[in-house]
């Protein structure tokens, strides 16, 4: 009788593998010859010569020709899905691929903008590390139901030029205490950028009296109670920043490229590997070096997403299956190449792709998984908006 058990569970396993690999197939023959618009941010040279390199191996090995469409804001792919949805126009959509973060999947999952789930069935799907990271089926406390594909993970980190500050602060409080010292040395990219967004969204759970509000939807709160503290330091701190709070940098190349030049002497960007890359590429002098604030910094998973309407949909999920392939992740793990950590389980992988991963350099600036410390969950989505608002209404243009 067990035997017979075990016949039938083999059996069935043979054929939904058979049924799988049809499946599979099936989307390559249908991806081979389709263009794929891939709608992602463009700020970044590093970024956009990797998503080049992804476009020679999938044009080389699928016969899908990545189109690169470069983007300073995501809300704008969002919007333009949108406007189509509106218009009636359910097919040969403008937009194949986007990478994604957690507020603007949530506006796309709510308005029906996203292909029916497909993440899921990724034959590299198998090798993504979901006991360990957790938030590669969570983006910003929304499930993401397969509706999209992690192919990097996010956290917050500093770094600083210890030729010039030896020791910098390593709590909001005492960054504050160091910015009045020091004024016109600390700035932060203007929101909406993702990363000055970030930057609010860590001051916030920093100060926040509850933290455990920020998972709950914003109106589900008293939002200028558990925003106040958040205020009050930005308040604090702005007559003393870069250029006296009038301007920001644009986004964190536009940062680190103050830092780079001396202007300011702590920047921070979402990538544990970031300080370790611009050095290697002669962006920042060796002698910087990265820090974390006490009691941890945001993190998360970035995603890529398929529209409901996309023209070459096959072909997007040829290439995000590649993302997150042993190979594509090695390589953007790299610090000499990007230094996005990898969203796989790089110890259940085949040996000659963990090989690869141990070769990589760490990075002379990279903190160690134990030095970067604890994750803080990113709040719900729509705390992002609210503080991006609230923002622009107390400090845009400088007033």
């Amino acid at each position: 009788m067990l035997r017979a058990f075990f016949l039938v569970v083999l059996i069935l396993g043979g054929f939904s593998g058979r049924a799988n690999a049809d499946a599979w197939n099936t989307v390559l023959s249908e991806a081979r010859g389709q263009t794929v618009h891939f709608n992602a941010w463009g700020g970044d040279d590093r970024i956009n010569a990797y998503i080049a390199w992804v476009g020679d191996q999938v044009a080389e090995r699928y016969g899908v020709t990545l189109k690169h469409i470069k983007v300073s804001d995501t809300a704008s792919v969002v919007s333009r899905v949108l406007a189509e949805k509106t218009a009636g126009r359910n097919a040969d959509g403008t937009v194949d691929l986007v990478w994604i973060n957690g507020e603007n999947f949530a506006a796309m999952k709510r308005n029906g903008l996203l292909a029916a789930p497909w993440a899921e069935s990724l034959p590299n799907a198998k090798y993504l590390d979901v006991a360990g990271k957790p938030t590669v089926r969570v983006d910003f406390t929304v499930p993401t139901d397969g509706q999209e594909s992690p192919w990097g993970m996010a956290q917050l980190v500093f770094f600083h030029d210890t030729a010039s500050l030896p020791a910098p602060p390593t709590s909001l409080k005492a960054l504050a205490t160091w910015i009045k010292a020091n004024p016109g040395r600390f700035t932060y990219p203007q929101p909406p950028d993702f990363v000055g967004t970030t930057f609010l969204k860590q001051a916030l759970a920093t100060f926040a009296t509850d933290p455990a509000v920020l998972s709950q939807p914003v109106d589900q709160s008293d939002f200028a109670t558990t925003t106040a503290p958040l205020w009050a330091w930005l308040e604090e701190v702005h007559p003393n920043l870069w250029r006296q709070g009038r301007a920001f940098p644009a986004n964190y190349p536009a940062m680190r490229q103050l830092l780079g030049d001396l202007e300011i002497d702590i920047a921070f960007a979402f990538n544990p590997s970031e300080a370790s890359t611009a050095i290697e590429n002669g962006e920042l002098p060796d002698t910087v070096r990265s820090f974390v604030l006490e009691g941890g910094t945001i993190g998360n998973t970035h995603f890529v997403a398929i529209p409901y309407n996309a023209s070459s949909s096959a072909g997007a999920k040829v290439i995000a299956d590649f993302l997150i392939s042993p190979e594509a992740q090695a390589r953007k793990q790299d610090p000499r190449v990007w230094g996005d950590p990898t969203v796989l389980a790089v110890s259940a992988l085949p040996a000659d792709a963990r090989a690869a991963f141990d070769a990589l350099p760490r990075g002379v600036a990279t903190l160690s998984p134990t030095e970067l410390g604890s994750t803080l969950p990113e709040p719900h989505p729509s705390w992002m908006a609210r503080i991006e608002s609230e923002w622009q209404h107390r400090f845009a243009g400088g007033e």
